[in-house]
């Protein structure tokens, strides 16, 4: 049965360019390439975000995924962040429901990503970069109704797609899992 639910958010919190937010990886070590301590902190909590004790959901348009999407990393791009903010749900899911975790698609291969989603079985979470977000929205969408662009500073919001009789409809649900977090829509 194809994807009847599409959750997209971007990656949880960069370093600041000026370095004085820096990057921490999986072992603790400085990387510029990988999350804040309060972008850890977000992928911990999209854990319980995402499969809620008894699916008890902060918004009825969630539901716990069985695949997630992060974007690749490369030498062209090579930024951990979409996978790092997925690792301790994909870890988390593994457990529970063999969710699988696919990093396959790079940044500019948004049309294959988006094929394959519409593909998947069951819901399905993608962790991407800011800049292509709305790409990814419209191929989905297939029109430009979702918002053209994803604030360069908001990395709290999930946009969700329901495919309703062979179409698709789009809302935009707000974190709010840490403390600053905005339920500001995007225009």
């Amino acid at each position: 049965m194809p994807c009847e639910k599409i959750m997209l958010i971007r990656h949880a919190e960069r370093p600041s360019p000026d370095k004085t937010i820096r990057g921490v990886g999986l072992s603790g070590e400085k990387d510029k390439e990988s999350l804040t301590v309060r972008g850890w902190q977000r992928a911990g909590a999209l854990v319980r975000y995402f499969a809620p004790l008894g699916d008890h959901f902060a918004h009825p348009a969630l539901a716990t995924p069985h695949v997630l999407y992060a974007c690749k990393a490369g030498p062209q791009a090579p930024s951990l962040r979409p996978q790092h903010t997925l690792l301790p749900l994909a870890d988390f899911l593994r457990g529970r429901n063999n969710a699988a975790f696919n990093r396959d698609f790079y940044e500019g291969e948004e049309k294959a990503l988006v094929e394959a989603v519409l593909g998947a079985p069951g819901p399905a979470v993608i962790a991407w970069k800011h800049n292509t977000l709305p790409l990814i929205a419209n191929l989905i969408l297939g029109d430009t109704s979702a918002p053209q662009s994803w604030p360069f500073s908001r990395v709290d919001m999930v946009w969700v797609f329901d495919r309703l009789s062979g179409g698709w409809t789009m809302i935009q649900v707000p974190q709010l899992l840490l403390a600053g977090d905005s339920d500001e829509l995007f225009a």
